[in-house]
């Protein structure tokens, strides 16, 4: 078996053929996707990393990897020194870190179906200051190299419900189509994945915990489609549920595709398709429009029955959640527990709900100094046993047929410190801070995420993170547009004004490198708040988790009557709902937890 020193020099040898003085390796796949299928773990097989996001740099003498504030204790775990330099963004971007080193008319070469258009334009632009060319290779010379690489996965396509989705696959079609007369333009291209599943209400099994299947869309102005998937995915019900409105074509044949619209005014979305896709629809003499396609912002914003769905998929995890945080109280002290063996016994609670399809990505399992890593994920050789004196953080989720969870607890081992008290305390008050915001229609989340900081920032402590993601309906459990993050913390970036219906998560933490971590995270829905005498339209969060807090971790001094008043609440409403869903043994666990904090 091949080191990672073995296939960086592997791929020096092969860039040198192809004539190319280096190559830039993100960890995407075709669809901009976050969560990959195997057969696009490039960086990963390439450098050892294993987290998320991030980025590579091969050139002839030197390589980097680009990861942010997420990231900063696991590259270093996981990518050794010795071959490679990290270098942390956004501080320095990519191609800025190319213009400074490059060689001088050097030919830097990307895959032009792993970029957006809008990072070759800046890296070509900085490439030329140096006298340096950005290539577009047709072929990854990665794939060359990776003798054992994976195929795409073969899971089939599967039919969604129109009564889970809320809505038809048809009256969506004609949304689009009406937005497509008000753009006067005659089609858009869909490459993202989660965008292709709720248009055509299909799910699928070709990346980890997400349930999408590989395929492109093409929606025209009439309300058809084109759709591009492998024909072996395709089941008769699945072709029933499509309907005579959609036309099926191989997903190899996409590229073609877009060449023969010539003519055409055809939106692509710049932030969701890569450049091969604008290339594609240059070259063919189509007239492109670029803009956010109107899929996003509808998908984030829940209806009446994906709402319903999240709900009980919410009641449905929370007893499973309720069910491991007792046995792990009852089971870590022991000392015969592993982060691996806390990750499968967590799985082993869903499962026994009946209905969970997969989890909604790996969990975070995290034990003592692990706990500092906010991405960190655990493998045979990062294994740790989970000791006293530790802090055990799970961030974990399931994926239902009816709803996607996502969900942050940390249970001490033993007895906490002060400090770790008062650390999580001060995060616990962010998160009420935020859970109780009321603002006006309009508001960007980057404008919320200060109220989960400020009681961190009183202390000197921060994180690098942002506060909030969306998250979708039994989709990616990291959705956009919505966020909650300043565009200076990683999962900042456009300021989207936040709307009713959009779920997003509530998760401010605390980091002690070496040490410990903390972070506490519910989802929330955004609703409409009434509020006497306002001149304006004003919105709210609802909470949808419903799991205990742990109450050993609380400083009950650190917090205001208000605060209090929230979190007794809070626990009130766990044990109203999840109380009846449990065992007599389980219950009598959960009044404990949820009796108010004194």
């Amino acid at each position: 078996m091949s080191t990672h020193a073995d296939r960086l020099a592997a791929l020096r040898e092969q860039l040198a053929r192809q004539s190319l003085d280096g190559f830039v390796v993100p960890l995407t796949d075709e669809h901009l996707s976050e969560y990959v299928g195997a057969y696009a773990q490039r960086l990963a097989w390439l450098t050892g990393f294993e987290g998320s996001a991030g980025t590579a740099v091969v050139l002839p003498a030197e390589a980097a990897i680009f990861t942010d504030g997420r990231y900063t204790i696991q590259v270093r775990e996981q990518v050794s020194a010795d071959h490679w330099a990290y270098v942390g963004v956004p501080a320095t971007s990519v191609s800025g870190w190319l213009a400074e080193h490059a060689p001088e008319g050097a030919r830097i070469g990307y895959d032009p179906w792993l970029h957006t258009r809008a990072w070759v334009e800046e890296a070509r632009r900085a490439l030329a200051a140096k006298g340096a060319e950005l290539v577009a290779i047709p072929a990854n010379p990665i794939d060359a190299v990776w003798a054992e690489q994976p195929s795409p996965s073969p899971a089939p396509m599967s039919a969604y419900s129109d009564a889970l989705a809320g809505r038809s696959s048809a009256d969506k079609r004609g949304e689009i189509a009406q937005w497509l007369e008000d753009k006067r333009a005659d089609a858009v291209v869909l490459s993202a994945l989660d965008a292709i599943a709720w248009v055509f209400n299909v799910r699928g099994g070709d990346v980890e915990s997400t349930p999408v299947a590989l395929a492109y869309a093409i929606v025209h102005a009439d309300a058809t489609a084109d759709l591009f998937v492998a024909e072996s995915k395709l089941t008769d019900e699945v072709r029933r549920h499509l309907g005579n409105a959609v036309r099926l074509h191989d997903r190899a044949a996409f590229g073609d595709a877009l060449g023969n619209l010539a003519g055409k005014r055809v939106v692509a979305d710049p932030a969701g398709s890569v450049a091969a896709v604008f290339d594609a629809l240059d070259a063919g003499g189509a007239t492109v429009v670029a803009m956010r396609d109107p899929v996003t912002l509808a998908k984030a914003i829940k209806n009446a029955a994906e709402i319903a769905g999240h709900d009980a998929a919410q009641l449905r995890d929370a007893g499973a959640m309720v069910r491991f945080l007792k046995w792990i109280e009852s089971e870590a002290p022991k000392g015969d527990q592993t982060e691996l063996s806390a990750a499968a016994k967590l799985r082993e609670f869903r499962e026994g709900t009946g209905a969970l399809q997969d989890v909604s990505f790996s969990s975070i399992s995290a034990t003592g100094p692990h706990g500092a890593i906010p991405h960190y994920h655990v493998t045979e050789e990062s294994n740790l046993p989970i000791e006293r004196g530790q802090l055990f953080l799970i961030d974990s989720g399931g994926q239902y047929l009816d709803g996607t969870t996502d969900i942050t607890r940390v249970v001490p081992v033993g007895d906490p410190t002060a400090e770790m008290r008062d650390r999580f305390t001060r995060v616990l008050k962010g998160h009420i801070a935020l859970a109780v915001a009321i603002f006006p229609e309009g508001t960007v989340g980057a404008q919320l995420d200060s109220l989960a900081r400020r009681p961190l920032w009183e202390a000197g402590l921060d994180y690098a993170h942002g506060t909030g993601h969306g998250v979708g309906a039994y989709l990616s459990v990291h959705e956009g547009p919505q966020r909650i993050a300043a565009p200076n913390y990683p999962g900042g970036g456009p300021a989207e004004p936040l709307k009713a219906g959009m779920i997003l998560s509530n998760e401010p933490g605390y980091y002690k490198a070496g040490d410990y971590g903390i972070r506490i995270e519910n989802l929330i829905l955004i609703e409409p708040r009434e509020v006497p005498g306002a001149d304006r339209a004003m919105l709210g969060f609802r909470t949808l988790t419903f799991v205990p807090i742990e109450r050993d971790l609380i400083e009950p001094a650190l917090l205001t009557p208000e605060e209090r008043g929230w979190l007794d609440t809070y626990h009130f409403e766990v044990l109203a709902k999840v109380g009846p869903t449990l065992d007599a043994e389980h219950r009598a666990w959960l009044e404990a937890k949820c009796a108010p904090i004194g």
